[in-house]
């Protein structure tokens, strides 16, 4: 993406997969984009960045023969051979600025001492450092002025930040290139869409027959831009192609999200007692009258383990995919709130937005919301996950600000998005807490740096919903025939 946006004549197309969006300056996610959530760690980087920084290499001379290239390459296995770890015992450990070293990985970026001219170390770096903006990484005030087609996963861990990208390129670019701009949004997992066959089960949920032909999309895409063929590819895509789970269908629209799609808000309520899946927690269509607040404790060292979910890369130490969360739902430190029994089925296609009235006895605290589709047999799918670190509700681009107790505060968090069909006898679902372990790393609740720290401070948690604090989620709705 950053070097889409040199504008070198000799980048004449591009098909983004399994990418990160990048510094969002003017969309919603106003931070890097796949390194923070919310302005919480996505603590995939660590696995990752451990395979990828200062690889060791046999060096060769320059005057080097190819006689002897040959010989040194029966020799040596040049593909890099990194000793096994248990990335899900290696990610608790504390502080987080030491899990290189724990796992005596490579010296490099993530937290070895680097020049302040580069930016430092990227552990250090808080979202809206200005070393972000440095060198190739994309952010949303780069043009991007090339023809796109846009491959993206539903369980992928950058979807919502890839959306994002894919419309602001469509909305700024000139308009010939911005009209040729296509995407694809698959059920699959990170870079797995060319993996789906007659009965794709991601996690434990099946999507059916989500199988595309890419092989000939993406020839045929070359073939258009590359060799100039006149081969029809962009008269016979729709712009935008998803696929809608639950109805386990390809859609396609002129948008995203489809044109038509209407805002629908949902309120949470309860009686004080939404704690875990048997509480009391409901979503209703208008606000609560008197606040009867939930509360839970949030311990960061016994933090709510991520099972499933939109992540990547983090080896062993989080299955990525949808699986039923009745089990995780069992904790106390879980808010959990449903709608009724719905007697009509409902598409879900677009982004969902939450916003929280929340209150804490510590100076910093996360919040984190999960999206889910319960089952008539109480099986409960999540769909997308998203976090919010205290610290930074005023915007990444102010100065870190501190709670004050027993003070609410209003919380938008980042937006999550999907395409859902939760069909008749369903609920839509969604699950409060502060933690989403190791999917994001935990915040110490201190109001300390995280990173450095090994000891945290347990919080003491609330979330309000009434006419005064209408803490909601708004989700976007299309309207289709109902069916069984």
């Amino acid at each position: 993406m950053g070097v889409a946006a040199l504008g070198n004549p000799a980048f004449t197309t591009m098909i983004p997969q399994g990418f990160g969006a990048g510094v969002g300056r003017f969309s919603p996610y106003f931070e890097q984009g796949n390194w923070y959530r919310g302005g919480a760690l996505q603590m995939l980087f660590i696995p990752w960045l451990s395979g990828q920084q200062n690889h060791v290499r046999p060096m060769f001379q320059p005057n080097t023969s190819r006689e002897d290239l040959i010989r040194a390459s029966k020799s040596f296995d040049l593909a890099q051979q990194l000793p096994p770890v248990d990335w899900s015992q290696a990610l608790r450990h504390l502080p987080v600025m030491d899990i290189m070293k724990a796992v005596d990985a490579p010296h490099g970026i993530f937290a070895d001492p680097m020049p302040v001219a580069t930016g430092g170390a990227m552990i250090q770096r808080a979202p809206n450092d200005p070393a972000w903006y440095r060198g190739g990484l994309w952010h949303d005030n780069m043009p991007i002025n090339i023809p796109g087609f846009w491959f993206m996963s539903w369980y992928d861990v950058s979807v919502g930040p890839n959306l994002a990208a894919y419309n602001y390129v469509r909305r700024t670019a000139k308009p010939e290139v911005a009209d040729q701009q296509y995407a694809i949004i698959a059920p699959t997992l990170h870079c797995s869409h060319k993996k789906a066959t007659e009965d794709t089960v991601v996690g434990e949920r099946s999507m059916g027959d989500a199988r595309l032909d890419y092989d000939s999309l993406t020839y045929g895409w070359f073939d258009h831009f590359l060799k100039g063929e006149n081969n029809d590819i962009l008269t016979k895509m729709p712009k935008v192609r998803y696929f809608t789970m639950g109805m386990n269908k390809w859609q396609s629209s002129a948008t995203w999200p489809p044109k038509g799609a209407q805002p629908m808000t949902l309120f949470l309520a309860s009686g004080g007692k939404a704690n875990s899946l048997y509480g009391d927690g409901s979503l209703i269509s208008a606000p609560a009258g008197a606040d009867d607040p939930d509360s839970f404790n949030y311990d960061p060292m016994n933090p709510v383990p991520s099972y499933g979910g939109n992540v990547c890369c983090t080896g062993n130490a989080v299955t990525a995919g949808a699986f039923d969360q009745r089990k995780q739902e069992a904790r106390a430190d879980i808010l959990v709130y449903s709608t009724e029994i719905l007697t009509e089925g409902m598409e879900v296609s677009g982004p969902i937005d939450v916003t929280l009235y929340v209150s804490s006895d510590a100076k910093d605290t996360d919040f984190t919301v999960k999206l889910i589709d319960v089952y008539p047999d109480g099986t409960a799918y999540n769909l997308d996950e998203t976090i919010q670190r205290l610290r930074y509700r005023e915007g990444y681009d102010k100065p870190p600000v501190w709670m004050e107790p027993g003070k609410v505060y209003k919380v938008a968090l980042q937006p999550m998005t999907t395409s859902n069909y939760f069909a008749a006898g369903h609920r839509l679902r969604i699950e409060v807490s502060s933690s989403n372990f190791p999917r994001f790393d935990r915040n110490m609740n201190t109001g300390g740096n995280n990173y450095d720290e090994a000891k945290g401070v347990v919080a003491r948690n609330v979330v309000h919903h009434s006419h005064q604090y209408p803490s909601q989620i708004s989700i976007t709705v299309v309207k289709r025939q109902p069916t069984s």
